[in-house]
Order: C-alpha cells, then sequence, then structure tokens
C-alpha cells in the first residue's frame, strides 16, 4: 500500500490550498477534484485509495482542495473558474511541475478545459470524466438540466447533507453496501458543509465553456459512463463532438462516483491514453493451467542426448 502523503499548503492570492503529492513517476497529471473532496478522506476507503494508487504508480499525481472544501481555507467564498485556475498554477508551482495532465471529474471538467485552453504550454493533455461543458437546459444545450429540477436536488442536498442518501444516483452499484455508504457520509461531512455544498452546486449551474471548447489544442480523452445517473452520456458526447481529436471511450456501469464501479477500466484507459502502455490491473488471485504431454519416443530421445544436450535443445526455444 502506498505512504500516504503528507498534507501541504501553498497561498493562491489571500487563500491557503492544499495538496498532497503520491508517485514519482516520469509525467505529473493534476487531479481536480468534483462536486467536493476531502484528501486525507480519499485514502479511507479501499476503492478510493486504489485508484489513487494506481494513478500514482506511473505518475507523480498533484491532488488539492478547491477553495471552500476539503482542507483548504473554508471561509473563502467558491467563486470563479478563473479563480479556480489560479489555484491550480499556485500547485503546480509550489510543487515545481512546470507541465502536467488535466484530470478533470464532473464538476472538475469545465475548469481543466478553461485551464487547457488558455495556459496549452502548462498542460500536456486533458482528460475528462463524467463532466460537463454546460450543466443546465438552455435552448441551444437541449442536454442540459432544467432548473426547476435542479433547485429541488438543491434542496434536498441540504435537508439530507451529512447522510447516505442520493446513493443511489451517484454509486448504484454500492447502494447497498454499508461501509460504502457510511464512508461516503462521513466523507461528505469532512468535505463541505450543507451551505457549502448548496454553494458549489449553484456555482455549477452558472458554468458554460462551451465557447472554449474549439480551442483546446491538448490532447483529450473523454471518459463517461453509459448509465450515469447524475450526468447523462450525452454531456461526455457534447465534448468529444466539439473538442478536436477528442478520444471518446463509454465505460459500462451507472456509477458518476468514480470510486464506485470499475476503478481499474478508468485508470487503464488514463494510462494506455498517457503513457501508451495499458497495464491491466494486476489480480489477487491467479489461474494458472499445467500442461503435460508425452511425445512418443521422448524419453529414449532424452537419454540419448544427455542433460546437457537436452537442455541446449530447450534453450533454443
Amino acid at each position: 500500500m502506498t505512504t500516504r502523503p503528507e498534507t501541504k499548503y501553498t497561498k493562491s492570492g489571500d487563500v491557503h490550498i492544499a495538496y498532497q503529492v503520491t508517485g514519482d513517476g516520469p509525467l505529473d497529471i493534476v487531479f481536480v477534484p468534483g462536486f467536493v473532496s476531502h484528501l486525507e478522506a480519499q485514502w479511507e476507503y479501499p476503492s478510493s485509495a486504489r485508484l489513487l494508487e494506481r494513478l500514482g504508480a506511473f505518475s507523480r499525481l498533484i491532488r488539492f482542495d478547491k477553495r471552500g472544501t476539503g482542507l483548504s481555507d473554508r471561509d473563502s467564498a467558491i467563486t470563479t473558474l478563473e479563480q479556480r485556475m489560479d489555484d491550480v498554477r499556485a500547485v503546480m508551482d509550489a510543487v515545481g511541475s512546470r507541465r502536467a495532465a488535466l484530470f478533470g471529474i464532473s464538476e472538475g471538467g469545465p475548469m481543466s478545459c478553461l485551464f487547457a485552453a488558455t495556459y496549452p504550454e502548462r498542460a500536456t493533455a486533458l482528460i475528462l470524466y463524467g463532466s460537463y461543458a454546460r450543466r443546465l437546459w438552455a435552448p441551444d444545450h437541449p442536454i442540459g438540466r432544467k432548473e426547476e429540477d435542479a433547485a429541488a436536488s438543491r434542496a434536498q442536498t441540504e435537508k439530507d447533507w451529512g447522510t447516505s442518501a442520493g446513493i443511489e444516483r451517484w454509486a448504484p452499484g454500492e447502494a447497498q453496501n454499508e461501509a460504502f455508504k457510511q464512508w461516503w457520509a462521513k466523507y461528505l461531512r469532512l468535505a463541505a458543509s450543507p451551505g457549502a455544498a448548496v454553494t458549489v452546486m449553484k456555482l455549477a449551474g452558472e458554468i458554460d465553456v462551451r465557447p472554449v471548447l474549439p480551442a483546446i489544442r491538448v490532447p483529450t480523452l473523454v471518459l463517461h459512463r453509459t448509465g450515469d445517473r447524475v450526468v447523462p452520456i450525452s454531456q461526455g458526447h457534447y465534448f468529444a463532438e466539439h473538442i478536436s481529436g477528442a478520444k471518446f471511450v463509454e465505460l459500462p456501469g451507472e456509477d458518476h462516483v468514480p470510486v464506485s464501479g470499475n476503478v481499474d477500466s478508468i485508470v487503464d484507459e488514463i494510462q494506455e491514453f498517457l503513457t501508451g502502455v495499458r497495464s491491466e490491473a494486476q489480480s489477487d488471485r491467479v489461474l494458472a493451467t499445467v500442461l503435460f504431454t508425452d511425445v512418443v519416443g521422448s524419453t529414449e530421445r532424452a537419454v540419448a542426448l544427455g542433460d546437457r544436450g537436452w537442455r541446449g535443445l530447450l534453450d533454443g526455444f
């Protein structure tokens, strides 16, 4: 198991941003969290830790809690994508990262898109998982969510915050897993207050990075689970259609949360995209087949060759 990294801080303007670094691979990945996050609690559930460990096995994984959430300053307003870009630059500078691949999850995707378009000299690649360019419906964006539905969701979130309510949408694959549900509820409580969570949701409704998509010129991978119950796969198709050269991969499943469902399938695609090598996850079990065969006359032939001659014959193959 990877030794849990130390949480450190850097300043972005007047705001302290918490970050962690895992791994020492030849390329940097900046993990841009979605809705809310907590750097240290992410290590407390096996599938979440596995995601981080596998990413850190072939890269230097740079993670942070965005302002107003997690271990970063809580008394700061959760504001614009431009300010969040400055937070990313501050963290990259703090760890000496000149260029990195941006891995934007859900609500972290739009900011990652804006960063890649604005600072192409600092972005080696863009990876989007379960994300969107615009969350809400508009006459020219019919795949978005209606505002009345979003308002109802905010009200329900504020009411149920800190519990596992809603797990059937966010992580249906773990809806019957009591251990996951307990961890998830604790994770949310540590990641944000109810008011901060609602604020993040309101600001997500104001995001619209559709105009910047044609300006993205870095290699882009779009990952989306086919039955995602929070962000429909049509949002992933939109990215693929409007970012030049983007590679789109549909992953099976209904989970929006990346640590629910098949974590390894996500990392496999990312590793192959960034390194050209697909290192499939190793299982704890090995299925071995032993084949025994007897060739007619082989015993006499072995005796005639002798041990040295027989070994030399085998070495040739």
